[in-house]
């Protein structure tokens, strides 16, 4: 009885753990930085296009450099 025991303990022992597999999957990081760097780029492209959008369809950007250049202006003069 004590043979069988350590020979299916020893057997259980040598096969890899369902759960370690689980982990070692889920500790896997290759990749993730540049997974990442990604998801920066898409969303500063994003907020981008987005006042670019909004400084087309506004004038306050151009009245912004202008009153700037005014002021520029006038203190040079």
């Amino acid at each position: 009885m004590l043979a069988i025991y350590v020979f299916v303990q020893s057997s259980l022992a040598v096969l890899p753990s369902p759960l370690a597999a689980l982990t070692r999957r889920r500790h896997d990081e290759r990749g993730q930085a540049s997974a990442e760097y990604a998801l920066v780029l898409l969303g500063a492209a994003a907020v981008a296009l987005l006042v670019t959008g909004w400084a087309a369809r506004t004038n306050r950007v151009g009245r912004l450099l202008d009153a700037v250049m005014d002021q520029l202006l006038d203190r040079v003069e």
